[in-house]
């Protein structure tokens, strides 16, 4: 079949993500090549101390993404999309979402980007010997009991926004394993939350004079591949504003971006891993069945593949914000000049200039900081940018410097994975819009973790392309009998292209270097959080 019958005859997997800056959707046919895609920017706002979307942009950017996927499929084959072969959202993982029995929001959606659960992840951590990460769902949840927050009185069910928004389309309560990860620690050999920590967890809650169980709350856990329910009419009315899309589609279970990122990297096995690279960047390694960390590192978050296998993660709530934004100060700058410059032309010119510059980036030193950062445990941020008065100032060291700076907290933790546990890495894929910039990101990426790195040519559809993948196996790889591992490996990346560099020992000493500049500024941003606050 051509793709315009694929499309009419709903042989296809949509997924739709919920990034940070841009909801993107993915259609691809079962194979896993792209037909179509939509996008919707939009942007987080700090109000009242919170980073947030405000619940009616969380719909109205959902709808336009469709659309705009909707509009794509029109132009190119010149149908409407009435059917499709299966479904699946994904988003940012983490964060706080409460609804009351009724299904409606209690309390502000609460992103990942929030710091401002140190009490109760500090307590949580101390008590299961386990890190619990800031912008985990069960933090934000103890956070609230700890505060005795108003809502809580009518709160029936907390999640993340995939799981949310799923819950929207279908009426399930459910969430896939990966995005569990990031809501409560997963017991992988029952592929559940685990028991043990969260009996713990109940007792924490109730010494605060509160009834409920958390289990209770928070989503039921599948696995990829598992049935999490079909489109209602309700849920296609809300996804496909013209009225044409049928409800019945096979429901993914949803998935967090974590989850999504492995998918697109083809990196669920063990021994495998990948860098996923946008607003915030993180990098994730497969371990053995029930192999765990040697030692607690608040640096490194546990979480799972989407299939239930053990990941630890380095994961930094900054990435490319600020290296977007100096592009954007260019940008402003051809303008002022009379200079029509194409953004996806001045990305590229610049990111590959910076390849002039010195391996250490002249001694320039950036954090692009716009919130807190966990991996150097700062509870707020602040974009800063200095250097030496003896330091190699031009164009291509600045930029080279916000590139190295939007991988250098990620680079922190995977030091500690590598250099201290040791940890197995036969394989590291990169994806995000980072790297589509062929032999740039790449390359810095490579010479940070001092490791091949290869990048696949869909490395800049990213989560949503995984998304897609995972709606897919649902009716295509389970009903074959294969693992998820092996659907990615027989069916999905068999003979896909990816390069593939090796790091430059130049580049390797380079990167070092900033790294260790990067360590011993850290009070300097630290200064910049306690004392710039107009």
């Amino acid at each position: 079949m051509g793709a315009k019958e694929l499309i009419e005859s709903g042989k296809t997997a949509l997924g739709i993500e919920f990034g940070s800056t841009r909801i993107k959707a993915v259609m691809i046919d079962l194979d896993g090549n792209v037909l179509a895609t939509g996008v919707y920017d939009w942007e987080n706002q700090l109000k009242n101390g919170i980073w947030t979307y405000d619940y009616d942009e969380i719909d109205r950017g959902f709808r336009g993404c469709y659309t705009s996927l909707r509009e794509d499929v029109e132009k190119k084959y010149g149908v409407t999309i009435r059917k499709l072969g299966a479904l699946g959202i994904s988003a940012m993982m983490h964060g706080y979402i409460a609804l009351d029995k009724d299904g409606k929001p209690i309390a502000p959606f609460q992103t990942w980007r929030n710091t401002n659960t140190q009490k109760a992840a500090d307590e949580m951590t101390e008590l299961f010997n386990f890190n619990i990460p800031l912008r985990w769902t069960s933090a934000h949840l103890y956070q609230c009991v700890l505060d005795h927050e108003e809502h809580l009185k009518n709160v029936d069910f907390v999640t993340t926004l995939d799981s949310y928004m799923h819950y929207r389309l279908t009426g399930r309560k459910v969430t896939g394993v990966g995005d569990a990860s990031g809501i409560f620690p997963i017991d992988s050999t029952k592929i559940d939350y685990d028991a043990k920590m969260m009996a713990a967890f109940d007792g924490l809650i109730a010494k605060q004079g509160y009834t409920f169980k958390a289990e209770d709350l928070f989503p039921k856990v599948l696995p990829a591949g598992a049935d999490a329910g079909t489109l209602t009419p309700e849920g296609a009315a809300l996804l496909d504003e013209s009225g044409n899309l049928e409800p019945g589609v096979p429901m993914a279970p949803p998935e967090g971006d974590a989850g999504t990122g492995m998918v697109a990297t083809n990196s669920v096995a063990p021994g495998t891993g990948n860098v996923s690279a946008g607003t915030s960047t993180f990098a994730m390694i497969v371990l053995e069945k029930g192999q765990t960390m040697k030692k607690l590192h608040r640096e490194i978050d546990m979480v799972t593949t989407p299939d239930g296998a053990p990941c630890a993660m380095s994961h930094a709530n900054n990435g490319t914000t600020d290296l977007n934004a100096w592009v954007g100060i260019f940008k402003e700058f051809c303008d002022l000049m009379g200079v029509k410059a194409d953004m996806g032309e001045l990305f590229g010119k610049l990111y590959r200039h910076s390849l002039e510059g010195d391996p250490d980036c002249g001694g320039l030193l950036a954090y692009g900081y716009y919130s807190g950062e966990n991996v150097t445990m700062l509870n707020e941020g602040r974009p800063l940018y200095t250097r030496m008065p003896e330091s190699h100032f031009n164009l291509a060291n600045l930029m080279r410097v916000n590139l190295y700076t939007s991988l250098g907290a990620v680079k922190l933790g995977m030091d500690i994975l590598t250099k201290e546990e040791h940890v197995r890495i036969d394989r590291i894929t990169g994806h995000g819009g980072l790297f589509k910039t062929e032999g740039v990101a790449q390359n810095y990426l490579a010479a940070s973790i001092n490791a091949p790195v290869t990048v696949m040519k869909t490395a800049s559809e990213g989560g949503p392309w995984g998304m897609a993948v995972l709606a897919a196996y649902l009716i295509d790889g389970e009903a074959s009998g294969l693992s998820l591992g092996d659907y990615l490996d027989k069916k999905i990346f068999a003979g896909q292209e990816g390069i593939t560099v090796q790091p430059d020992p130049k580049d390797v000493e380079g990167y070092e270097t900033f790294a260790e500049h990067y360590r011993a500024g850290i009070p300097v941003e630290k200064a910049a959080i306690d004392n710039l606050r107009w």
